[in-house]
């Protein structure tokens, strides 16, 4: 058997914080880029995601403990963990049409506008895979520049879903509360998404954004 606290190298009373900590220490690890495999990198992906919605929930009831949760079948592999689907939509198309990022109507009202499908569309985002790399893959060209979390030329807002973040070095923790993100290195963490991208534009973002070089998208 293999908990999610076995994955994480968590004691079974381990808080939220020591989670977080953890979760960034071995998704990093375990991403296929640096050495790490797809299969290792899922199992780490579900943990967190098992021991979040424990916190979530408050962990009241004994029956869905995380410590008697197995991440393995009977042969010891992974259960596949299956691409997330993101509903997304451009800034500026908000900015263009007078909406809110608040607005609870807002993806309903892009899917009535007829928008170019790069502007408000759905894609797919493997195991493997941050939102930016999914939304390339798709042929997107969404901002992005250092890739390493240390601006916000890729930043997105959730709109709905949880987009885990393991490496930020740049967003403060009021504009992460509010529901700002990094694409970059954001991997979801729950079946479906919804994301503003392209809100590097945003007054608030203004002193987090780099200057556009030889190989970004401003």
């Amino acid at each position: 058997m293999v908990s999610p606290f076995d994955v994480l190298g968590l004691d079974d009373d381990a808080d939220e914080a020591d989670v977080e900590r953890a979760y960034r220490e071995r998704v990093k690890e375990a991403h296929p880029d640096q050495g790490g495999t797809v299969e290792e990198f899922q199992l780490v992906r579900r943990a967190y995601r098992e021991l979040g919605e424990r916190d979530r929930n408050g962990d009241a009831d004994d029956e869905t403990d995380p410590a008697d949760i197995d991440l393995t079948d009977e042969a010891g592999e992974v259960d596949a963990v299956q691409p997330v689907r993101v509903e997304f939509l451009d800034y500026e198309a908000i900015d263009d049409y007078g909406w809110s990022l608040d607005d609870d109507d807002l993806f309903r009202k892009a899917s009535h506008a007829d928008l170019d499908p790069a502007a408000h569309g759905r894609l797919l985002v493997h195991p493997d895979e941050s939102l930016l790399e999914a939304a390339e893959r798709s042929g997107f060209g969404w901002p992005f520049s250092c890739r390493g979390g240390a601006c916000a030329n890729c930043a997105v807002f959730l709109v709905e879903g949880e987009l885990s973040q393991p490496a930020d070095h740049i967003m403060p923790e009021e504009l992460a509360e509010r529901g700002f993100r990094l694409s970059c290195n954001g991997y979801p963490v729950s079946d479906e998404l919804k994301v503003v991208f392209n809100v590097k534009q945003l007054a608030e973002l203004d002193d987090l954004i780099l200057p556009p070089g030889p190989f970004t998208r401003r």
